[in-house]
């Protein structure tokens, strides 16, 4: 056990050395040559202390990404090694017979563990965003923030993990099929509820206020044959900077939203070319292909699951005092397995995603044509987020859904 903890330890700080150096030493954020002095080199619309804040805050943040994503793998390793998940069980078992609340209790005690030692993490990536005035989110409202995330990730999880363990033990086999089909609709109701129920813990939604830019709006919605109603604002000014928008839910709860932000520090046109961009998505049915897309990759990330868990537990089972692969204990190993999966697979769901961005802004300037207002869009996002216009490339794979803002502006420039 002290071997695989050491092991363990030893890789984590190697992993974390290689992105120190690769993101503070060794890489080159700065734009081709070709493209200097262009609109899309951020010398043109940043000042040096823009280009120098951006260039701090990009690498934090991006290191603090790459520093979270395998932390949580090894405190799922720990839990396992140290017999945790074992005694998380047990006073569940010691506390009820029924499985449903044996369920809620242990998932409670994995929960708020990852929660309490993943912390100091989450509390230094807000720390950097409030530090560079990204953020504008009071402590009190962020703690808040992350209880909401807490409940509201524990009720999915207690559900998911009971339907989960019961088909396990029904169904040895063949568990990891019928795990999948009951994600299906799973996954619908949460795409469907999302907009009406979970969003608005966090934030209030309202209808546009501003009728003058509303007529606009539904004006350039009509040309897309998208109701009207779609269309809200959210006030975002309370907790950050950055400017955004972006498209939710599914059927009659689909959205388009807008950030007050938004709404507050972009111009008229500006605005409009981010409201066809968004409409592209819903007009390209974006949000059916994604959920087509998550259906896929979890069947294949099930399968896997399923064969790995397995030979994993007949080495290491008993090491972690785990007496059957079914047993809620073995939770720990579940989520590690789909943890590496997701993030092995992320280059290629980036690519996917940038790939529709793309085509979004295709069909935004196809449908606004103001080639200018589409430029000064994105030099505004950029100057809001203190993002990278050309990110290094492991960066780009792993973290960006969108297309680069240099590879954005590009585009328009040739258009």
């Amino acid at each position: 056990m002290r071997k695989i903890a050491f092991w363990t330890l030893f890789l984590y700080a190697i992993y974390a050395l290689f992105f120190a150096f690769y993101l503070f030493q060794w890489t080159d954020s700065s734009i081709p040559a070709q493209y200097k002095g262009t609109s899309a080199d951020p010398a043109t619309f940043l000042t040096k202390k823009e280009l120098m804040l951006a260039e701090q805050f990009s690498e934090v943040k991006n290191f603090l990404f790459f520093l979270s994503v395998p932390y949580e793998w090894v405190i799922y390793i720990f839990v396992l090694l140290f017999g945790l998940s074992a005694r998380f069980q047990q006073w569940a078992e010691a506390t009820t017979k029924r499985r449903f609340m044996q369920t809620a209790i242990y998932v409670f005690w994995l929960s708020l563990f990852v929660q309490v030692v993943t912390f100091p993490l989450s509390y230094t990536s807000y720390y950097v965003t409030k530090m560079y005035n990204i953020s504008t989110q009071t402590f009190s409202s962020w703690m808040r923030d992350e209880l909401i995330d807490f409940w509201v990730n524990y009720v999915i999880m207690v559900v998911i993990v009971y339907v989960l363990y019961t088909l396990m033990k029904k169904f040895e086999k063949r568990w990891w099929v019928y795990a999948w089909l009951c994600s299906i609709p799973f996954t619908l109701f949460l795409t469907f509820i999302q907009p009406v129920f979970i969003d608005p813990l966090y934030n209030d939604f309202y209808p546009l206020k501003n009728k003058q830019l509303e007529a606009k709006i539904l004006a350039l919605a009509e040309k897309a044959n998208i109701p009207a109603e779609h269309v809200f604002e959210v006030n975002m000014s309370e907790k950050t900077n950055a400017l955004n928008a972006y498209v939710t839910g599914i059927g009659g709860n689909s959205r388009i939203v807008l950030w007050d932000t938004t709404l507050e520090r972009l111009s008229e046109d500006e605005i409009l070319f981010i409201m066809a961009h968004e409409m592209a998505h819903y007009v390209m049915k974006h949000i059916y292909w994604g959920i087509g897309l998550y259906i896929v990759v979890t069947f294949i990330g099930l399968l896997l699951t399923n064969r790995w868990m397995k030979r994993m537990m007949k080495r290491f089972g008993s090491l972690c005092r785990i007496e059957k692969w079914n047993d809620l204990a073995s939770l720990p190993m579940f989520l590690l397995l789909i943890s590496l999966l997701s993030f092995a697979a992320s280059p290629a769901m980036n690519a996917i995603s940038r790939y529709e961005e793309h085509a979004a802004d295709k069909y935004a300037i196809e449908l606004t044509k103001n080639k200018e207002a589409a430029i000064s869009t994105f030099q505004q996002l950029t100057r809001s987020s203190l993002s990278q216009v050309h990110p290094p490339y492991i960066v780009k794979l792993f973290r960006y859904s969108h297309p680069t803002i240099l590879e954005r502006i590009i585009f328009l420039e040739k258009q």
